[in-house]
């Protein structure tokens, strides 16, 4: 995947983008989609519900994106990855320096019905979008996605200062940087350039929300979602089963983008073009964390599109094609490497495995120079997977191919850094602290076969090393949920790119995000410091440095142990048209179509 083009600085593009229009999409007078043309996918993990100011949950995100809109969003076809108005019916007039941000909104947008507008049509306005970004920075919403805007907004301090004071979040109270001065225009002032704020409200957390609606389910928000996207929830069983259909307020589009050169964006076109969006009208999705069970189900025709679960690669593929008998059945593939990285997080906090000590760094990572990242890419993922050197995978600003992490597999060098430190072996072959009590880790993992098979990888690193490990299964939405609270002592994790520049996968380990987005609850001045020196150049070189200063510090203090990026082969069945994979946006339904079959 090629990197995105660094953006020119806003003073040389403020004038370009205040007039750019999106060509690609001609709204309609109401949702042309389908009842009878169904969609049906499968997640590997659970959700967390849909209200994304409280979660960053990427199951959750991904259902969110085809119900509540952002001001911006990405072409459908466009590589590298390129910004597009979705609800504002323009790009944003920016100022020269950067820092104020005019939107204007289309008007006649309404949310889906919902009992919280008492039967009256409820019209997005620019007050909606006001509020839903005050929403991430109310402390009751604990949101991990508040780091975003965190500080940013001018006038936006005093609110919060006063939220802590009063001890409640006061909506009513203007904040002279997001404000509406008219029902469809909103203006946003920051107190700094952010070089990525475009990309930032193209993310899913700041999409736009009704008060109303937020007042009348409260705590139960994220169980009723409500927008103004192609879709809306029909029915939810939380970790079974969610069912979406057509939102007979959405205001439709033509499909109209343009091919970026090649065969499989061709065919796309072909398939595609001239079409009232969406014709999808009824998605189901259901939750099947086994991939064995997974590939069955697509194997039966009950999946019309699913990645391949790495089990199946060795029956699927002939290396990186489709073996003929898939191929004889019609089906498409569209392979490509994940711009998001896999990795493990030491909690910073926890007693055994945490903290800043120069013996507390040598434990974690001894462990991570016991763990084999080719055993897990052959066993576990099966091939389907490049190795991560740096928290910035490839396909995203900041990523250097020439980068090479300091932490290599080197099981001798790494039991003579915990002989060093004091972690003593007894007579049953396993270490102990250095103060001479018990050592044993204890890693938390999701009860699918792949976990299983990259415990079984640890647990033979840590036996050469002579640590003690215990796994304890739990199920992700409840893992998600301990690690935002720093409750769990080492968990695997994965990152899919929000927006395609490296800020986004720093700011996971930032330290005012601990324990609200930044699960290792890492907290280094350094690090910090590099983080707002970064976020504060422009995009290019200079900030790609710091970029990389940050990832030699990440492995100084390792809170993280880095593993892959996987390759992902989208199988898609013949009826299925217009499909092909975004390295951001991963609600497709309202992009492709269904031919009856």
């Amino acid at each position: 995947m090629k990197h995105p083009k660094i953006p020119r600085p806003f003073s040389l593009i403020a004038n370009m983008i205040a007039v750019a229009l999106f060509t690609s999409v001609t709204v309609l007078a109401a949702n042309p989609a389908d009842p009878n043309k169904l969609v049906r996918q499968a997640f590997e993990a659970s959700d967390d519900g849909f209200d994304m100011a409280k979660t960053q949950n990427f199951y959750s995100g991904w259902v969110s994106e085809a119900i509540s809109e952002t001001l911006l969003s990405y072409d459908y076809l466009a590589r590298p990855a390129k910004l597009i108005p979705k609800t504002a019916n323009a790009m944003p007039e920016v100022s020269a320096d950067g820092k104020v941000f005019i939107f204007k909104i289309t008007p006649g947008i309404y949310f889906s019905p919902d009992p919280a507008f008492k039967g009256r049509k409820r019209e997005l306005l620019a007050e909606d979008y006001v509020y839903s970004f005050k929403r991430l920075l109310d402390p009751l919403n604990r949101s991990p996605n508040a780091s975003f805007i965190d500080g940013k907004i001018l006038g936006m301090d005093a609110l919060q200062l006063n939220a802590k004071k009063m001890g409640k979040f006061d909506y009513k109270l203007p904040v002279a940087g997001l404000t509406a001065p008219d029902k469809y225009t909103l203006r946003i002032e920051l107190k700094a350039t952010d070089y990525n704020f475009l990309y930032v409200v193209a993310y899913g957390a700041f999409a736009a929300v009704a008060q109303e609606v937020i007042e009348a389910y409260g705590d139960q928000s994220g169980l009723h979602p409500v927008g103004t996207g192609p879709y809306m929830i029909e029915s939810y069983a939380p970790r079974h089963k969610i069912v979406m259909t057509a939102n007979p307020e959405y205001r439709g589009y033509i499909w109209d983008f343009k091919s970026s050169g090649t065969a499989w964006d061709d065919q796309v076109v072909k398939d595609m073009k001239g079409k009232k969006m969406p014709q999808v009208g009824r998605i189901e999705i259901s939750i099947i964390e086994e991939e064995q069970s997974r590939w069955l189900a697509f194997q039966d025709q009950q999946l019309d599109i699913d990645k391949m679960p790495q089990i199946a690669a060795p029956t699927v593929l002939d290396g990186d094609k489709l073996k003929p008998s898939f191929v004889a059945q019609g089906i498409k593939m569209d392979r490509v490497t994940d711009a998001g990285i896999t990795y493990t997080m030491f909690n910073m906090r926890d007693p055994v495995i945490g903290g800043y000590s120069k013996e507390k760094i040598a434990l974690r990572r001894a462990i991570v120079m016991v763990y084999n990242n080719a055993d897990e890419i052959s066993q576990m993922r099966l091939g389907q997977a490049v190795k991560a050197e740096s928290m910035i995978p490839d396909g995203v600003v900041g990523h250097d191919n020439n980068y090479r992490s300091s932490i290599g597999y080197d099981i001798q060098l790494a039991n003579k850094l915990l002989d060093h430190f004091g972690y003593q072996r007894g007579a049953d072959g396993y270490r102990s602290l250095p103060d001479g009590s018990p050592l044993l880790i204890k890693k938390t993992i999701e009860p699918t076969t792949d976990r299983k098979v990259q415990a079984e990888i640890l647990k033979r690193g840590m036996d050469q090393l002579g640590v003690q490990i215990e796994f304890v299964t739990g199920n992700f939405a409840d893992n998600l949920k301990a690690a935002s609270g720093c409750k769990l002592s080492v968990w695997g994790g994965a990152w899919m790119a929000d927006f395609p520049d490296g800020e986004n996968f720093l700011q996971l380990l930032y330290g005012p995000k601990a324990g609200q987005g930044n699960h290792a609850c890492y907290e280094s001045a350094a690090y910090d410091a590099l983080y707002r020196k970064a976020i504060a150049l422009p995009l290019g070189e200079e900030r790609n440095k710091v970029y990389a200063q940050m990832n030699r510090q990440m492995e100084a203090d390792t809170p993280w142990a880095l593993h892959s990026s996987r390759i992902r082969s989208w199988l898609i069945r013949p009826w299925v048209k217009g499909y092909k994979k975004h390295p951001i946006l991963h609600s497709d339904w309202a992009y492709i179509d269904v031919e009856k079959h």
